[in-house]
This record gives C-alpha cells, structure tokens and sequence, in this order.
C-alpha cells in the first residue's frame, strides 16, 4: 500500500484513502466523513491502487488540502425529497492501457515472514493484468469435488486478496481453479470467452526462498502461476531448472532407449494392484531433493494413484513403503483418512510384505 491508495477493511465494515503510516504495521486511513483511523496492515486490503504501486508523484505540504478536497468529493446532502440513498461517488479508476484488451491472469502467492520461511504464513493474491472486470471464484480439489475458498469481482489492472494459509494447509490446495468471466462496464467491448483454469500447485516451491522472485505487482518476492496469457488459458509447464535440463538431456539422446518408470501391476491370479513407493524404484535419481521433497513425491504418486481408481469399487491397491521408522506408512495412513474417507486402510499380508505395506480398498 502506497499513500492515496483506496483500501477496505477486511474484518469490519468501511474503508477509505491511506494517508500515512505510523511504523510499519499501523496505516492511516481518511473514510468518507474525513476522519483519519489507524488500522493494521493486516487488515486493510488495496482495492485501487496507482500502476500496482509503483511511486506516486509526490504533492506539496501548501497543496494537500486542495488535493483531498478534488479527491474526495463532500457527501451530497440528501433532503427529504430524495427517495434514493446517497452512493458515494467513485474518485479513482485504473486507467485503460492499450495491450490491456489482451486478459493476462495470475495467481501470486507471498510469504508473510520472509526472514522466516520454515515458520512463515502465506497469502493468496489474484492478479487482473488487463482492461477488463472479471467475475471469478477460486475454488481447490479435494478428491472430486471442488470447495469454493474466494470470489467475488476484481477490478481492471489489479489485484485482490484472496485467501491467508499456513503451512497445515499446503496440501488443501495442491490442485487448485479459477473460473473467470470477462467483462467491461458502461461501455462496450469484445467478447471474451468464459474460462475454467485449473492449476498444481507445486508444495514443495513454498520451502524454497529462491523461487519467490522480484515482480512488477509487489514490493517483495512472490510465487506467480500465469494462467491466462494474451487471452489463451495456459497449459501446466515444466517450470523447475532440474525438470528442464532433464527434458534437454532427454532430447540429446535421440532415439537411445529410455529406461521406463516402474509401471503398477497386478499380481498373478488376483485384483491387487501393487504400488512400490521405495524412492530408488520411482526416480532415476534423486539430486537436489530433500527428504521432505522425496517424502511429497511418494505421496503424489499415493494421490494419483487413488484417484485414478476410485470409480472401480472393490479395488485392492498394496502401497509397498517398507518398515523403515514409520514416516511413509504414518503419511499415506493420514492422507487417506483425510482425503479419502469412504476408502478402507489396513495393513497388508504379513507373509507376503512383512510389516511394510499398506493395502487400500476402494469403496
């Protein structure tokens, strides 16, 4: 937030014009009647800002009071006459840009303690990078349903708060959809298509500081998902340097064969399809992973696997993770209870996987 900004409150009614700050988490507010309020940084939220508060020009002492009094308009007076109650009047609108009647859509998120990752919170923003208003809803997976977490209307050439989180909360949203239905209002314009965008979010990036990059919407570093480029939805890309220069390595290879990723299998003479979570057996290597990335993996491919089954009731599904101290086994026990309730969980045969394996049926 920048002085002029107009910001709402987020946990009570009202909102204005910033006037100052006071610190760096008490912000002066100036409401309609002209009264100044401090209010916390965490509770206000921008709704019209100057350019994604790049610095304003700055105004001089002996011009502020003629410049409030041509920014904010006084209440007109409403007499007995008037059957219509006053609407206060609109005193900024972003400008139109030209490359803005091409939609350009993003989904940012930010740490709230940078200096603290491992501790830190998280924020959701959506980014409106265009001429148009958007209706939009924000909605995150949950086996095959969708739970609505944000919606409303965002403004042309800004942004909103959509949504804070902690790191409990990272799984609830690895899949992730914004729907958007573009318009302009008072005015006309060309038709947009109604889009229905859905996003993974890679968990595992909100562990690495690096990845939060210098951007053109906020002053400090954020994770930013494209999802509409030059009106065109985009498609899920490899966006890791490991990833890329595998794909790069892959190419060189030409024709070489490739060695295969361990496909499931059915186990002669039964239904039961056999997952093996050992980590040797899924990847090729494991450079630059941690174990919490390795353990994120293995539960990924739990996840896919699960969903891709669940419309064959009575499915058996052994998930072979071996004894170990228990970490996996513990994961995927939680996973399931959590995301799939309806699915049963018990310990595999004793005799054929000893105490490292975990069978899953599907009801």
């Amino acid at each position: 937030m920048k002085i002029g900004d107009k910001v709402r409150f987020i946990y009570e009614k009202g909102g204005g014009v910033v006037t100052g700050f006071r610190g760096k988490d008490i912000v002066l507010v100036e409401d309609a009647d002209g009264f100044v309020l401090p209010m916390s940084v965490r509770e206000c939220v921008a709704v019209d800002t100057n350019e994604y508060n790049f610095e304003k020009k700055t105004v001089a002492p002996k011009e502020k009071d003629e410049v409030k009094k041509r920014a904010v308009p006084a209440p007109a007076k409403v007499t007995e006459e008037d059957d219509e109650p006053f609407e206060p009047v609109v005193t900024y609108r972003p400008k139109e840009r030209p490359e803005g009647e091409r939609l350009n859509i993003m989904l940012a998120f930010l740490p709230m303690d940078a200096k603290s990752l491992n501790n830190s919170r998280f924020e959701a923003y959506l980014i409106n990078d265009s001429n148009y208003t958007l209706y939009f809803t924000y909605l995150s997976a949950s086996g095959r349903s969708w739970t609505a977490r944000a919606n409303g209307t965002l403004e042309p050439n800004s942004k909103m708060f959509l949504e804070e989180f902690g790191r409990e909360e990272l799984n609830d949203i690895e899949r992730v959809c914004v729907q958007l239905l573009p318009f302009k209002e008072d005015k006309p314009f060309a038709l947009k298509a109604a889009m229905n965008i859905e996003r993974r979010i890679d968990t595992v990036k909100f562990y690495k500081l690096h990845l939060f990059r210098e951007n053109a919407f906020f002053d400090e570093g954020a994770l930013i998902y494209e999802l509409v480029v030059d009106d065109k939805p985009t498609k899920e890309v490899f966006t890791d340097a490991e990833e890329i220069q595998k794909i790069i390595l892959e190419k060189k290879k030409g024709e070489q064969p490739q060695k295969q990723a361990p496909q499931p299998k059915l186990t002669k003479g039964s239904d039961i399809l056999e997952i093996d979570l050992h980590i040797d057996a899924l990847l090729e290597t494991t450079a630059g992973m941690n174990n919490f990335d390795m353990l994120n993996y293995q539960l990924d491919v739990v996840r896919r696997t699960l969903d891709e089954n669940l419309k064959y009731k009575g499915k058996k599904i052994v998930f072979i993770h071996g004894k170990g101290e228990g970490v996996l086994r513990n994961a995927i026990m939680q996973e399931i209870r959590r995301k799939y309730p309806k699915c049963l969980s018990q310990d595999a045969s004793f005799q054929k996987y000893g105490f490292g394996a975990t069978m899953v049926i599907i009801k």
